[in-house]
């Protein structure tokens, strides 16, 4: 068999012939396995499918670049990212976020939302914690 394989696979609609039509009383078909390139693929949990890794961004090293775009900032295909303003232009608050690790509850005022939204996610954290190995 030159160019051609044996499979247990859906007829493709190209044969309509008697052979074919025998081929798929048995379940066995024959498709053209070379002449293409094949995508990489990894094996998926179910009845054989096949899924296809998808590669990520490019990631831009250009040191002047980093400095002057806000990178990654633009989500649609077509357009380029935008340009950072100087500091002046930007809100107060911008300056004042968080962005190391959240607070311990005890280190949080009680009086604030602050303060109530971690509570209530610590005791949604407690709650699944106990209620993790238990059956219906």
């Amino acid at each position: 068999m030159s160019c051609y394989s044996l499979f247990r696979l859906a007829p493709p609609r190209c044969f309509t012939s008697n052979a074919a039509m025998f081929l798929s009383r048995i379940s066995i078909y024959r498709i053209p396995t070379c002449g293409y390139a094949k995508k990489v693929a990894a094996k998926v949990k179910g009845k054989g499918m096949v899924k296809e890794e998808q590669k990520g961004p490019e990631v831009c090293k250009d040191p002047v670049r980093l400095t002057s775009h806000a990178v990654g900032v633009n989500i649609y295909k077509q357009g380029e990212d935008p340009l950072l303003k100087p500091h002046g232009e930007y809100p107060e608050w911008l300056f004042q976020l968080n962005l190391g690790k959240a607070k311990k509850l005890q280190e949080l005022e009680p009086d604030t939302w602050q303060y109530w939204s971690r509570l209530r996610k610590e005791n949604i954290w407690r709650y699944n914690r106990l209620h993790k190995g238990k059956k219906f």
